[in-house]
């Protein structure tokens, strides 16, 4: 039976987690300049990639299932403007809503949609069906063919997936997949303050096709929202958003955990090696806790962490005014597995402007790295240097967001910027507006970014996306 005072609890986190947001007709309408189709001259240029959105589903079914899930997929012509009209491929799985129905960030999650380095295949996670899909990347025309079935994850609500190339598994696969779950089904009705998820793995074959690696699944004390792989293939990372909640029955208050992976059998630790965080519950500057949602392994194993700052410092879920900026906290992985923190709780706002730092992606040359703050609708750049980070433009671009505006204010007018990727040559960070369905364009100059489409094709839905790739 549910208890419905923690359910309420639960809703209210769903509210604040990523400051949440609504699909309030209100919101200021794209730049029309910037939101034009394609032109006849780029229409004749040929294709040297593509973005890749997923829908995460067409309208809610029941409870957290959505209806079919499906790959919009944009072709990408060398100056970074899209062709919106490539095609739309189903991934033979329902789309899900783990948040509340807010209609922002659904799954709470970064890398819902996933891509291998040689561009050759594409991961996506059904959330409401409880599978994962592997589709193959035409080469030239970088339209998308299912590989095989999706396969079943084995707990409820996938929502981010790792890959990792490894030529010393079983003959005929390319690499290793992990996915993370949301929640075990007993933990489902209690909500995020209370959920715990699982990780589980894949073998990826030459064809493109997932088998699962028996025993690879390892249940989680949090709720995870983001997983990845090290450089090196040693170690496996999962983040979570529910660190030390004071109603999390495990009372995990580690918001990165690292397990060993051993690329020849596919296999973690039993357990984790480690773990850590950047503010423990109870601590003395009277921080909110962080919800870690997109992070990164870069250089010699250095993990780069966002950090949405919702919890309160007992534990507690905050009513919305308690919400505090954002930040940034680096850690590196030793050799045998546990972490260092090299710099933590890097704000990305002053004054409750920057609440949200969700997602981020680093630069081709691993100097800078941006992150997406979703309420606010604006892109953070910081430096990077060895683990050591800094904050240089909280507003290195900005769209229609919210200010430091609380309550319903909050709410009214975002464009809910989330998920971002940065283009294989470097040159373009694609963002995607979750609020509007809609992907903006901005040229990469260094350290600064430059907006030079917004691209709303009618194929994204307004909200309940999840998920974006370019290549």
């Amino acid at each position: 039976m549910k208890n419905t005072n923690l359910k309420i609890v639960g809703t209210l986190l769903l509210t604040l987690i990523m400051g949440s947001c609504s699909d309030d007709d209100s919101r200021t309408p794209l730049n029309p300049d910037l939101a034009e189709q394609p032109t006849q001259e780029e229409e004749t240029q040929p294709l040297i990639g593509a973005v890749y959105v997923m829908t995460n589903g067409d309208g809610q079914i029941s409870g957290n299932v959505q209806g079919p899930n499906t790959i919009v997929t944009y072709g990408r012509f060398a100056d970074g403007t899209l062709d919106p009209n490539v095609g739309t491929f189903p991934t033979g799985g329902n789309g899900g809503d783990f948040d509340g129905g807010e209609g922002l960030d659904p799954l709470i999650s970064a890398y819902a949609l996933t891509k291998t380095p040689d561009n050759q295949q594409l991961l996506a996670v059904n959330a409401g069906s409880n599978t994962i899909t592997s589709f193959n990347i035409n080469p030239e025309t970088f339209t998308l063919e299912i590989a095989g079935t999706p396969q079943p994850t084995g707990a409820v609500g996938p929502n981010s997936i790792a890959f990792f190339p490894s030529t010393t598994g079983p003959a005929e696969t390319k690499g290793i997949v992990y996915v993370t779950n949301i929640t075990r089904p007993e933990f489902l009705d209690l909500g995020e303050p209370q959920q715990q998820g699982t990780v589980t793995g894949f073998w990826l074959t030459n064809s493109g096709e997932l088998l699962a690696i028996e025993n690879s699944t390892r249940d989680l004390a949090n709720r995870p929202s983001a997983v990845q792989i090290s450089p090196n293939g040693e170690w496996l990372v999962v983040a979570s958003i529910n660190s030390g909640s004071a109603t999390l029955a495990s009372a995990n208050e580690d918001e990165v955990v690292v397990y060993n992976l051993n690329a020849t059998t596919g296999l973690l630790s039993a357990s984790q090696i480690s773990g850590g965080t950047s503010t423990l519950r109870g601590n003395a500057d009277n921080r909110n806790l962080p919800s870690a949602i997109g992070f990164q392994i870069v250089g010699d194993n250095y993990v780069v962490v966002t950090e949405a700052r919702e919890f309160q410092p007992n534990g507690m879920p905050p009513a919305f005014p308690a919400l505090q900026d954002g930040s940034v906290s680096t850690w590196q992985i030793q050799s045998d597995g546990s972490l260092t923190p090299v710099n933590l709780d890097v704000r990305s706002g002053e004054g409750n402007t920057g609440r949200t730092a969700c997602w981020l992606d680093f630069t081709n040359d691993g100097n800078t790295f941006f992150v997406s703050n979703a309420i606010e609708a604006g892109i953070a750049s910081y430096s990077f240097n060895n683990g050591e980070i800094e904050l240089l433009d909280q507003n290195a671009a900005l769209g229609t967001g919210t200010g430091n505006a609380v309550g319903a204010d909050a709410f009214a007018r975002t464009e809910g910027w989330i998920d971002m990727w940065i283009s294989d040559d470097g040159a373009f960070l694609y963002q995607l507006y979750g609020l509007d369905g809609t992907v903006g364009v901005f040229r990469i100059n260094g350290n600064t970014l430059e907006l030079i489409r917004e691209v709303k094709s009618g194929k994204l839905p307004d909200n309940n996306t999840q998920g974006i790739v370019a290549i």
